[in-house]
C-alpha cells in the first residue's frame, strides 16, 4: 500500500458570487491575479515548497478553465507517477449523484482518494486565498502538541471578526471556543480555513456527521470534534494572507504587489510562485509610452500611459490610451484616447477608443449592493465596450455591449448592463 505522511485537500469549487461578473464563467480560484498567475497558484506553490507533493483539488463550479490551468501539475512539479495531483470533481455513485454541498461533505466524498494513500495527516486547505506558508512547519507543531486538529489563524482587526470563524484559546493555544462568524465576537483570532487533522480525527468526524445537511468544518466538524474533547490547537501565523473574495479586496490585493515595498513580494528566490506559462512574446513598450508602478505581462504592447496598475499577458493599451489604479486582465485591448481609472477589466475585453471608465462620483449599486459597493467599473470577460461612451464608478458590464444601451452615451454610477448570457 502506497504511504504518504501528509496529503492536502484543496478545496477549488466554490462559485466566488462575490467577485460578481469576474466569476460568472469560471471558478474564484481560476481567476487571474497579480499579471501573470492564477488564484489557485498560491496553495499550490505552497504545497509544492513546503513538501507536500499529494494534492487532491476539489472542483465544482465552472470547473474548465480551472482544470485546463493545472492539466497534469507540471509548473508545480506535481506530475509524480505516486502522488501528484489529482482533479476531483462531483462524480455519480451507485446510489445516485451527489453535488459536494459543504466544505466537509465534499472531503467526505473522496474518502476513498484519500484511504489509498493511507495518509497520517491530512492538510485541508481553500484555493482562494493569497498567501504564503509553510505547511511542514504548521505540521511540526501539529505533531508537537499532540494534537487531532491545528486550525491555522490569525489576528485580524476585531470589527472584521464578525466575517470568520472566531477562535478561543487557553495560555498553550488550546482552542477552548470556536464561534462561526458570531455577531459580537469575543476574540480577534481568526480561523484561516486552513487545517491539520489526524487522519483517524477526521475520517470518524466525517463517517459520524455524513448526514448533515451541508456538512461543513467551521459549522459542523470542528465543534463536533471540540465537543468531542480532542485536541485541538491553534496555530497563530503573522504574515501577509488575503481572502480575495470581494471585488474591494481582489482589488486591493493586487494594488499591494505594486507598493513601492510590497508587503507581499512575488519576487522571492527562495519560495517562488509556480503557474502554467504561455509561449508567448516579450513585451513591447513604445517609444512614447508612459508607464509608472506596474506590472506589465509577458506579450503585453502599450502605446499609451499606464500607473499604478497590473496589466496581464497579451494586452494592448494603444496609442492616447490613458490607465490609472486599474487590473486588467489578458489578452484585453484599451482602444486609443480611452480612459480606464480604478476598474477591474477580466480577460478578452474590448474597450472602445475614446470611451471613459470611471467618471464622475460614486453612487450605490442598482444591481447587486452586496457585491458592488466600490469605487470600482467591473467589466466580465469578453465584454465589448463602445467607443466614446462615458462609464460611471460602482459599475458593473457584461457581454458585448452596443451604443444604443447608453442613454445620451453614458452609464451612471451604481448602473449596470448585463446581457443574456453574460452574468450574474
Amino acid at each position: 500500500m502506497i504511504k504518504k505522511e501528509m496529503i492536502a485537500m484543496l478545496l477549488a469549487g466554490g462559485q466566488g458570487s462575490r467577485l460578481g461578473v469576474l466569476t460568472a464563467k469560471v471558478a474564484k480560484p481560476a481567476v487571474s491575479f497579480g499579471g501573470k498567475y492564477r488564484i489557485i497558484d498560491f496553495p499550490l506553490s505552497n504545497c509544492i515548497n513546503s513538501g507536500v507533493d499529494t494534492v487532491g483539488v476539489l472542483t465544482q463550479y465552472q470547473p474548465l478553465r480551472l482544470n485546463a490551468h493545472i492539466g497534469i501539475g507540471i509548473p508545480w512539479d506535481l506530475d509524480r507517477n505516486v502522488g501528484g495531483v489529482t482533479i476531483l470533481p462531483p462524480y455519480e455513485k451507485s446510489k445516485g449523484s451527489d453535488w459536494y454541498t459543504g466544505t466537509a461533505n465534499a472531503i467526505y466524498q473522496n474518502m476513498e482518494y484519500m484511504e489509498s494513500y493511507n495518509p497520517d495527516y491530512v492538510l485541508i486547505l481553500s484555493g482562494d486565498h493569497i498567501y504564503k506558508m509553510d505547511y511542514e512547519v504548521m505540521l511540526d507543531y501539529h505533531k508537537a502538541n499532540n494534537a487531532d486538529i491545528t486550525i491555522a489563524a490569525m489576528p485580524v482587526p476585531i470589527e472584521e471578526a464578525s466575517r470568520f470563524g472566531v477562535v478561543i484559546t487557553d495560555e498553550n493555544n488550546r482552542i477552548t471556543e470556536f464561534e462561526e462568524k458570531p455577531a459580537h465576537p469575543r476574540s480577534n483570532l481568526a480561523s484561516m480555513g486552513i487545517y491539520i487533522f489526524s487522519w483517524p480525527a477526521l475520517k470518524e468526524a466525517l463517517v459520524t456527521m455524513k448526514d448533515e445537511p451541508g456538512c461543513d468544518f467551521g459549522k459542523h466538524i470542528i465543534p463536533y470534534c471540540h465537543g468531542k474533547g480532542e485536541r485541538v490547537f491553534a496555530y497563530e501565523y503573522n504574515g501577509y494572507w488575503k481572502d480575495v473574495g470581494t471585488l474591494g479586496s481582489y482589488w486591493e490585493a493586487n494594488m499591494e504587489l505594486i507598493d513601492i515595498i510590497p508587503e507581499f513580494n512575488l519576487y522571492e528566490e527562495y519560495w517562488r510562485i509556480y503557474t502554467k506559462s504561455d509561449i508567448i512574446p516579450p513585451q513591447y513598450v513604445a517609444p512614447d509610452a508612459k508607464i509608472e508602478r506596474c506590472i506589465i505581462g509577458e506579450g503585453s504592447e502599450i502605446y499609451g500611459e499606464v500607473t499604478n496598475s497590473v496589466i496581464g499577458a497579451g494586452v494592448i493599451i494603444e496609442k492616447g490610451a490613458i490607465v490609472h489604479d486599474s487590473i486588467i486582465m489578458q489578452g484585453t485591448v484599451v482602444g486609443a484616447g480611452a480612459k480606464v481609472n480604478k476598474a477591474i477589466l477580466a480577460e478578452d475585453v474590448k474597450v472602445g477608443a475614446g470611451a471613459e471608465l470611471g467618471t464622475g462620483e460614486y453612487a450605490p449599486s442598482t444591481y447587486n449592493p452586496k457585491v458592488y459597493q466600490f469605487d470600482l467599473v467591473t467589466v466580465g470577460e469578453h465584454s465589448v465596450i463602445p467607443e466614446n461612451v462615458k462609464i460611471g464608478k460602482n459599475t458593473a458590464i457584461s457581454g458585448v455591449t452596443t451604443p444604443e444601451d447608453y442613454p445620451d452615451g453614458a452609464l451612471a454610477s451604481g448602473d449596470y448592463i448585463v446581457k443574456a448570457g453574460g452574468a450574474r
